[in-house]
């Protein structure tokens, strides 16, 4: 089992930068990607950024180049930079995990809130 807890959201003014933590507990070693997901009202659930254990990064086409995600392996933590940000930016951000390989697992926290103003 993994435990996930974000942090850092919050209310921030069209072109602002917020940064998103997420701690993970448990049984950390078995994680092999981390994400970001958002989920804004009235919409599916969408990705935003992974990354693997190797540091491979991959990224929606609308945050490339203003979101950076990255991973501490040492702290169990993945952060996701948030740049110049836009009001269709806000949505509920959710940290995501992913263990084993031929059957995997999937961790979701508890989400935080982002609320970007025009």
């Amino acid at each position: 089992q993994v435990q996930l807890v974000e942090s850092g959201g919050g209310l921030v003014q069209g072109g602002g930068s917020l940064r998103l933590s997420c701690a993970a507990s448990g049984s950390i070693f078995s994680i092999n990607v981390m994400g970001w997901y958002r989920q804004a009202p009235g919409k599916q659930r969408e990705l935003v950024a992974t990354i693997t254990s190797g540091g491979r990064t991959n990224y929606a086409y609308s945050v490339k180049g203003r979101f950076t995600i990255s991973r501490d392996n040492a702290n169990n933590t993945a952060y996701l930079q948030m740049n110049s940000l836009k009001p269709e930016d806000t949505a509920v951000y959710y940290c995501n995990a992913v263990t084993g390989a031929s059957v995997r697992s999937y961790y979701w926290g508890q989400g935080t809130q982002v609320t970007v103003s025009a």
